[in-house]
């Protein structure tokens, strides 16, 4: 049981349905004063919905909520800021156009009380108080835009900070954050904590909940299935309340045949100051990982190899045919994927049905020809039915649910439903499982094992490396531009593969 304390905030019987579907059942919860939880659950358990509750984003059919012992009930966004709730969302709610300080205060800028213009002393003044107490030391005056992923975070907890938060909550903060800043962010997330602020913390990184929380809770179904002291939970634990079942074996089994046929073939592709003389082959039935740090270029190859990127140097073969004055276009058309690492902003059209965003790629071979491309609806009506079937998609009617409000791992699902209408050939993932739950991650695996059963090759890109080793046939590691070394699945070595990917200081990418 939870220790007693003062509890900053409570849920009562939170009830919460949407279109007749239930997403939150009675959710009673407290998190008290000065302490970290942990909100874990898989994608469309229901962890968003009762943040938006408690955001004023969404109200509640039933149930009450308490804030400091008074009854709480935010009629919007603006009124959970005003009574002290801040958070931190994964796509980081800034303006890149403007300055550090302009979006600290963008809500509240300190006037001259006189003629209530901006005073732009005490705006610099104050901005400069606050990135000090979050441990950032950059100009007030930055735009936005030039700063990393790491050192906007700290910019949005100053924010927080500066509207009077007492609250915070962090949802998947540290998806598109380095090693080092993601270390970071633990220690201001302490420092916060030790002044006495409460933490919510949101995150499919379950040993990073064991990490920080002081009191975890599972959601399931829109049901609080356990609330205990972190000390009392494993990741077995947690995988198992989350998911209603042991998920003993993470990754399936890595018996694909691999052909000695070569389908991808990179040959000394090199770009000034992003990679250089990369080689790379990739057969048909392979799943081949690219392990790298941030920075390492195995993005920007894969862009480079699906026609998204200019190269100086080097050719790139598919099946044995150079590709010249390639193009995305092109590569569509000889049946390459590529689902790209920020789904939301480059992969999906989130206003739009789910049928839609599935039938983007595949439209061309679903229209009759001349006179007119007149689309065959009632064959791609068939397809589009069948693969959604096929993926696990879970909703109403694909043809009216709009892909904003699916969950994360559904999202994802439909991003590779798009590709594999027409069976591709070769299949560039980045980074294909960030952002969604442990049960939604096993789908994935087996989806990708299954295309390389089928004879797909199978580019993965991912920052785990035990993902990797987990399903590949082979894993090569990149630094700094450059292939550093390759490793069969008979000789992967953690130890071997991060010595390689950390040891770039002797290269140069020129």
């Amino acid at each position: 049981m939870i220790e007693a304390s003062k509890n900053i905030l409570e849920f009562h019987n939170i009830t919460k349905s949407f279109l007749g579907t239930p997403a939150l059942q009675e959710i009673t919860l407290s998190v008290p004063e000065g302490s970290i939880l942990g909100l874990v659950g898989e994608n469309g358990a229901g962890k968003s919905t009762l943040m938006n509750v408690l955001g004023g984003v969404v109200k509640p059919d039933q149930g009450i909520m308490k804030l400091n012992d008074k009854d709480y009930c935010p009629k919007n966004p603006s009124d959970a800021t005003r009574l002290g709730i801040g958070f931190i969302h994964q796509e980081l709610n800034l303006f890149a156009n403007l300055s550090v300080a302009d979006n600290i205060f963008i809500d509240h800028f300190p006037k001259i009380s006189l003629i209530q213009l901006i005073d732009k002393r005490k705006l610099r003044k104050k901005t400069s108080e606050l990135l000090k107490a979050v441990n950032l030391n950059i100009s007030p005056d930055v735009l936005v835009g030039r700063l990393s992923p790491g050192h906007r975070q700290l910019v949005e907890i100053a924010k927080g900070l500066a509207a009077g938060a007492s609250i915070f909550i962090f949802d998947e903060p540290t998806t598109s954050l380095t090693e080092s800043e993601t270390e970071c962010l633990f220690e201001l997330i302490f420092q916060l904590k030790s002044e006495g602020k409460t933490i919510i913390y949101i995150s499919h990184i379950l040993n990073d909940i064991l990490k920080l929380a002081d009191t975890i809770a599972v959601l399931k179904d829109g049901k609080l299935v356990r609330h205990d002291n972190a000390a009392l939970l494993t990741v077995k634990d947690m995988i198992s309340l989350m998911t209603g079942r042991k998920l003993e074996q993470l990754y399936p089994h890595c018996n694909n045949s691999v052909s000695d046929e070569v389908i991808l073939e990179v040959c000394s592709l090199s770009q000034p100051g992003i990679v250089k003389d990369i080689h790379l082959k990739l057969y048909k039935g392979q799943i081949h990982g690219l392990f790298g740090l941030m920075g390492s270029g195995r993005t920007e190859l894969a862009r480079m190899i699906f026609g998204l990127d200019d190269y100086s140097h080097g050719q790139i073969f598919l099946e044995g045919v150079e590709l010249k004055y390639f193009t995305p276009r092109k590569a569509i058309r000889k049946k390459m994927a590529f689902i790209t690492e920020n789904r939301r902003e480059d992969g999906l059209l989130l206003e739009a049905e789910i049928s839609t965003n599935m039938s983007l790629v595949a439209l061309p071979w679903y229209c009759k020809a001349r006179p007119m491309n007149i689309i065959k609806a009632s064959e791609l009506s068939r397809d589009l039915n069948k693969t959604a079937h096929l993926l696990g998609i879970k909703c109403a009617s694909i043809g009216k649910t709009l892909v904003k409000n699916l969950s994360g791992g559904n999202q994802q699902k439909v991003i590779f439903g798009k590709w594999l209408i027409k069976s591709p050939s070769v299949f560039i993932l980045d980074e294909p499982t960030k952002g969604i739950d442990v049960g939604s991650k096993f789908e994935i695996y087996n989806i990708i094992s299954n295309l390389a059963k089928q004879g797909t090759g199978v580019l993965y890109i991912s920052s785990e490396l035990e993902e990797l080793m987990g399903i590949c046939n082979r894993i090569t590691v990149m630094a700094a531009g450059r292939m550093r070394g390759s490793f069969d699945r008979t000789e992967f070595d953690k130890k071997q593969i991060l010595h390689f990917a950390f040891d770039d200081s002797s290269l140069e990418i020129a």
